[in-house]
Parts: structure tokens; C-alpha cells; sequence
């Protein structure tokens, strides 16, 4: 397989930071960097990187994730909580602030395993993660990392040290064996002298103490706050209106910004006409920024309404004269052969394939997809003429916003202040430093003055890192009583994760990899990244499978999975739940589709009506879920619903078209996405299998495009192989036609 941007990143993090590892073999550098910057003594013990104890028993989590709304910060808390012991109604979550030495390596440590680093070479990646965190500003939210890789490797662990600190300071204090001692909401007791203390009280004499490298963890059934729906910390202020999101910064002196890019990507400025827009109300500065031109006023209004009225004009681009027809003719073109690339490879295909007794082909599309958060881009930057400067934002990297800042404007990232605020929706978007950097170099024009730059939804629209658009192309073979002998694929855009292409099912021979066939247009992580497209592709083409071979779709997938338990388990719950080959009425159709991302395994089961009048309505998705283990149900259930939900505005909807070189589509107005009136009923299960834990908020897209697929087949008898599906186009179904009774 061929090394992904990831993999590379990760591995000169690595090797680079193994030059430093005398620093990072010093006992614990991360707690005394971390000391530094948010304060230790009397008044508040920070015992680790990650817990703050003080004096009155109030616990702090300091969480190096994002909110986006995901609930994963309270399940954080809980892990914490949980393994300290500590008395929940005390405990509150402080975002880690943007700096070193809260670089989170607990990330890296994850993406290693699943990257492959064998067993026998974990323990160095264990000793040199930290330094490497540190040089590649690794303080990221995405690839459902948080609960498993941060929770598993850092709360869990840091609650469970501080526990033990202090049971140490008290024992000491006691003069008693460490035996004797056992803890309780947040209090440290001795039954055999009836004495009990505060951790309040022990938070000097603790924190003097080395926090035990291998703390003992808690087994599931001592559980008392993980597993349980507690209510999510960050709620109340939402409700209440005091939730600050980048959107709401404001600062004194503050000047708003608006932007206008090249409408070719890659283009850029030519020429800038400053008169057509000379004499508007509150128009301070043009800036120009190299593929986009900024209008600075004294309101963000203006700003835009100036920005769309300036004369300028552009030149150059790298997708000049490219449409999404001519792109997709090219990557139809390269899949109609063999792989140049091998994701897996199986026995013999050809051979296999030869010898079928019938062949089922067939070809796939999924469209460029815009990210549409509710909350649009923005950033506030205020660059000093003392060489120090603030940023106000809502990002998924606040490290990385800390570093570009500093470079775009020359300064020690030391001396860059980022206040983390939260996010209106992110879905990979906010990961992205683009506005962050064109907020600094406008705020780098006009010293001492801060300025937040907003893009308008049409910029954001139109300029977004997309999910890459792809065809992938099946050819299957088929033996005289109905089983699979062969599964070859073929696609052309090669996307993180190395995995989502796979399949789980036992056929012998498999051929699966792909072509280097992309198009000049940026892409950028999409929620559950490349398996929201290889889930659509690869059940889809399992059930055409099934359908050709005379076989029950869920049967026909049930037999492929005989040695995968975890799978068979989720498949069935899905179908028993859902009243798989129960009676249906006229025109409604049930559809099944199963995916594994991220460590956890989720199968869909979609309902579907094709109406008399006309068109296909989306009525039910039973979705059922096996991460493993789950911290906050509720929360689990939430993000379930809401990757079913994303899930279907791509599949529905969701559609980036270029046309001579540029996108189309510019609002919500025609870039749709899933409304109240058009969300099925979701019904969410949750299978607690004991495995490792997986990821919860990216694993409910990716089987959502194909369950709907399926079901529409098994309603109206048209296989749907292009996203968006465009249902509301069906024709009127004819009462007579039994098609949909299936």
C-alpha cells in the first residue's frame, strides 16, 4: 500500500523527534510546561497534563478536543472522573489551551497501531510520541480520535494516576498502608480508623509526588460514571445564549473582513479596480492576498457588499476549462483497467472470474461534497506592532491556527495567544488554516487593529476542501449455485483511511486497489473521510451481488460473514430490529448495508416508499452500532443520528459541480441538505461487544447512501449507482405495478 499523507507525517514526526528523545525520556516535561501556562499551587493543582484539582474538591478535565457539538468532551470528563474516583456534580471541562505542552501524543500513539507500527516497536513510538506531538502541533479533533485514542490513552490513565497520588498522600499523611485505603467521590478513606479526607486537602502534598506509569485502570463492571447517559457539561450554556462561537467575537477597535477568491481554483488576482467602490458608507482597505482580494469596514455587511462590488479580475487557475463531465469521462477512463495500486490483493481474480459461471458488473459515482457547517468560516486576528498577537476562533487544530498565524506574520508562535472558541458545525472544514492565514495577513496590513474576517456561505460554498468525487468500478463472479468466487475493484481517488475499500466478507480471491486519476480541485477531510464513499460503493455492489445470485440480501450477506462474529452480530440485530421479511405495503422497500470505520461496526436497515404520485420518500433507519465500549449512551445515540443524517444529505442531495473550472452551486438554495420535513424515523441500537473501543461520531455515515440505495432497488426495481439519488424525480407509481410490494 502506498504510503498516505498521514503515514508520511507521522513518520518524520517520528523520526525527527528521535534526535530529541533525551528530552523525551525526562520524567513528566509535559506536566511542568503544562504547570507553567495555567497555574499550580495552593490554590489549584494541575497533577498531570490533563486534571487540575483545587482546594474546594473541584475536579477540572483539561481536554485537548474540540467541541463541534459532538458531546465527546463530557465523555472525556467521565473517563477522567470515572477512574479518579471523583465526585461527578464537581467536575467541569476546560479546552486545552493552544500550546505546546498540551500537544496531545495519545493521537499519534492511536493512528501508529492502526497505521500498523508492529507491538515490538510501540514502546518507542510510547517514548518519543510527545516530542513528535509537539514539532507537527498535534492538538487535532477528527478521525473519531477522541474517546478511543485520548479517553483510552490519557483520561483513563490520568484519572487513574490521580487517584493513586492520592491514596499515596494520604497514606503518607496516615502513616497507613496504601492497602488500607480505598477512594469515593473525591475523598481518600481509611474504614479501619474511620477517617476520611478531601482530595481538596491532599492537592499540595500530591502533586509533589511522580505520577505511577502504569496507573491500575478500572474493569467495566466498576464502572460508575462511564457507560451512563449523564448529562453533556456543554449544554447549559448553550441553551442560556452564553456559548461563545468564533462568529460572536467581538473586541474594541475591532474592523470586519470580507473575501472574494478567484472563482477558478488556483487563480489568481490580476487586476483591482479600487474606484468602483470608492465613497461606500464604513469601506476602510482593500487587501489584496494572492487568489483572493479582502475588503476591510466598520461592519461586516459592508464589507461583503463591497467585496461583491468591487471590479477585479483574475487570471490563471489550475482547473481552468474543467467541467465535472470531462473529469468524470477521465476517471471512467482510468478505472477500465487494472489497478496501478493494491489496497488487497487475494488468490487469483482472473482466474476466478474465468471460471464464473455468471459475471455482475458494475460502476459507481459519488460527486465533489461541500462540508455546509451551520456557523459560516471566520476568524479574528489582532497582530501587534511588539511582534505579539491574539486569534479568536472555533478550529479542530488550534495548535496548527497557533503556527500558521506565526509564520504568516513572522512572530515566535510563543508569542501568538489562541483563544479557543466553539464551533457551529466542522466536519473536517475546521480543520483547515486558510481563513486563519487570510485573517493574519490582512491583520499583518493593518498593525494593532484586530480584524475578523467572515466568508460569506456562497465563499464557503464555492471554495470549500471538498470529499473528493470518484468513480469506482465491480466486476464479480458468481459460481453455479450462487456464491461469490471473485471481487474486483478498481477507483480512482486514493483517500485516508488505507482501509475503507475493504471488505469484510469471505470471498477467496479479491483484487482491490486503484489508479492515480485526480482532479485539480482541493479536497480535504469529510466526515468519516474516504469510507463515506466505499461504503456506498462496496454495498451497493454487495447487494447487486445477492440480487444476481436469486439470493435474500441479508442471507446472501450473512453467509459471506460465518467467521466474522462482531459483524454477524450487528447484521442481525440491524435486520431483526428493522423486521427484515416482514410484509411491507404497496411501493415500500427495505434496503441493508454494513460497514466497518474507525474500530466500530455499523449496519443500516432503510425504509422506503415509492409514492403514487410520484417520487421516493426515506421513511426509517434502524442503525445499529458496535464501538465496543461506549462512555455517555445518550451522547452515542446523538451521533448516531447525526452521521445517518449527513449521511443522507450527501446521498440525496448533496452535489459540488464544476463547470469551466468553477462551482456552480453557491447556497443552501442548491447545495441541499436533510430539513426536519425530510428526516426519516432513526432508530439507534448499540451492541456492547467488549472490543476495543471505536470511534462513534464519523461511523454512521458511511452505510446511510447504500441502505437508501438498496431499499429504493427493492421498491421500484431501479438500481440507483450515482449520488445524489435526485428522489424526488421517481416517476408516479402505478398501482398495479407489484414491483414495490418486494
Amino acid at each position: 500500500m502506498k504510503i498516505t499523507r498521514r503515514k508520511a507525517l507521522l513518520g518524520t514526526a517520528l523520526v525527527g523527534s528521535a534526535l530529541l528523545i533525551g528530552y523525551a525520556a525526562r520524567p513528566y516535561p509535559q506536566r511542568d510546561n503544562a504547570r507553567a501556562v495555567l497555574g499550580h499551587g495552593k490554590d489549584g493543582a494541575l497533577l498531570t497534563a490533563w486534571v487540575k484539582v483545587y482546594p474546594d474538591n473541584r475536579v477540572e478535565a483539561i481536554v485537548p478536543h474540540c467541541d463541534m457539538g459532538q458531546g465527546s468532551q463530557t465523555a472525556l470528563a467521565q473517563m477522567l472522573a470515572d477512574e479518579m474516583d471523583a465526585d461527578w456534580t464537581l467536575v467541569s471541562v476546560l479546552e486545552a489551551p493552544a500550546h505546546e505542552a498540551f500537544a496531545n501524543a495519545d493521537v499519534i500513539k492511536g493512528f501508529a497501531g492502526e497505521f500498523g507500527v508492529p507491538e515490538v516497536l510501540m514502546s518507542g513510538v510510547d517514548l518519543i510520541a510527545g516530542t513528535a506531538a509537539r514539532m507537527i502541533n498535534i492538538q487535532i479533533t477528527g478521525g473519531s480520535s477522541a474517546i478511543r485514542f485520548t479517553g483510552q490513552h490519557a483520561m483513563r490513565p490520568t484519572g487513574a494516576a490521580a487517584r493513586e497520588m492520592f491514596i499515596q498522600a494520604a497514606s503518607d499523611s496516615w502513616n497507613v498502608p496504601v492497602s488500607e485505603l480505598r477512594t469515593e467521590d473525591s475523598h481518600v478513606l481509611h474504614d479501619g480508623s474511620n477517617r476520611k479526607v478531601p482530595y481538596g486537602a491532599l492537592i499540595e502534598a500530591a502533586s509533589l509526588l511522580t505520577p505511577p506509569e502504569n496507573p491500575k485502570l478500572k474493569t467495566p463492571e466498576q464502572f460508575k460514571i462511564m457507560g451512563k447517559s449523564v448529562p453533556r457539561l456543554d449544554v447549559p450554556e448553550k441553551v442560556n445564549g452564553t456559548a461563545m462561537y468564533g462568529i460572536d467575537t467581538r473586541t474594541e477597535g475591532m474592523k470586519y473582513a470580507a473575501i472574494r477568491h478567484s472563482p477558478v481554483f488556483g487563480g489568481q488576482v490580476d487586476t483591482v479596480d479600487e474606484t468602483s467602490i470608492a465613497g461606500r458608507r464604513g469601506v476602510e482597505r482593500i487587501v489584496r492576498l494572492g487568489d483572493a482580494v479582502a475588503v476591510v469596514a466598520d461592519n461586516t455587511w459592508r464589507a461583503e457588499q463591497a467585496a461583491r462590488a468591487l471590479n477585479v479580475t483574475f487570471t490563471g487557475g489550475d482547473s481552468v476549462g474543467l467541467s465535472s463531465d470531462s473529469m468524470f469521462a477521465e476517471f471512467e477512463k482510468a478505472v477500465a483497467g487494472a489497478p496501478t495500486s493494491d489496497d488487497r490483493k487475494l488468490g487469483d481474480v482472473d482466474s476466478a472470474l474465468a471460471g464464473a459461471a455468471q459475471i455482475v458488473e458494475a460502476s459507481y459515482r459519488a460527486p465533489f461534497q461541500a462540508h455546509a457547517p451551520m456557523e459560516p468560516l471566520n476568524c479574528t486576528v489582532l497582530a501587534r506592532s511588539n511582534g505579539t498577537a491574539e486569534v479568536w476562533v472555533g478550529s479542530q487544530n488550534p495548535l496548527g491556527v497557533r503556527a500558521a498565524v506565526a509564520k504568516t506574520l513572522d512572530y515566535d508562535p510563543a508569542d501568538v495567544l489562541v483563544h479557543r472558541l466553539r464551533m457551529g458545525g466542522g466536519f473536517g472544514r475546521r480543520a483547515d488554516v486558510e481563513p486563519i492565514v487570510q485573517a493574519a495577513k490582512i491583520a499583518g496590513e493593518m498593525k494593532d487593529t484586530p480584524i475578523k474576517l467572515t466568508w460569506s456561505r456562497e465563499q464557503d460554498t464555492q471554495h470549500d476542501h471538498y470529499r473528493p468525487a470518484g468513480v469506482s468500478r465491480f466486476r464479480g463472479g458468481l459460481d453455479e449455485k450462487g456464491n461469490p468466487v471473485g471481487w474486483l475493484n478498481v477507483y480512482n481517488w486514493k483517500d485516508e483511511p488505507g482501509e475503507a475499500s475493504l471488505i469484510p466478507y469471505e470471498i477467496a480471491d479479491q483484487h482491490i486497489g486503484y489508479v492515480d486519476a485526480k482532479a485539480p480541485i482541493p479536497t480535504g477531510a469529510w466526515r468519516s473521510v474516504a469510507h463515506s464513499r466505499h461504503g456506498f460503493f462496496t454495498e451497493s455492489f454487495a447487494d447487486e451481488m445477492a440480487h444476481a445470485a436469486g439470493a435474500d440480501p441479508y442471507e446472501f450477506r450473512r453467509k459471506l460473514l460465518a467467521g466474522e462474529p462482531r459483524f454477524l452480530d450487528v447484521l442481525d440485530m440491524a435486520a431483526e430490529r428493522a423486521g427484515w421479511g416482514t410484509p411491507l405495503p404497496e411501493g415500500t422497500g427495505r434496503g441493508i448495508a454494513i460497514h466497518k470505520a474507525f474500530g466500530s461496526i455499523t449496519a443500516q436497515v432503510a425504509e422506503v416508499t415509492w409514492k403514487p404520485e410520484g417520487g421516493v420518500s426515506v421513511d426509517r433507519i434502524v442503525c445499529v452500532l458496535d464501538c465496543g465500549e461506549l462512555v455517555n449512551p445518550d451522547t452515542v445515540q446523538a451521533q448516531l443520528q447525526g452521521g445517518v443524517l449527513y449521511g443522507l444529505s450527501a446521498a440525496l442531495y448533496g452535489k459540488i459541480t464544476i463547470a469551466d473550472g468553477r462551482v456552480v452551486q453557491s447556497n443552501f438554495n442548491d447545495y441541499r441538505v436533510v430539513k426536519l420535513a425530510d428526516a426519516p424515523r432513526i432508530e439507534t441500537h448499540v451492541i456492547r461487544s467488549g472490543a476495543p473501543m471505536g470511534g462513534v461520531g464519523e461511523p454512521g455515515t458511511p452505510a446511510a447512501a447504500s441502505a437508501v440505495a438498496n431499499a429504493v432497488f427493492a421498491a421500484t426495481g431501479q438500481r440507483l449507482r450515482d449520488m445524489p439519488f435526485d428522489l424526488d424525480k421517481f416517476p408516479p407509481r402505478d398501482p398495479d405495478d407489484a414491483t414495490g410490494s418486494v
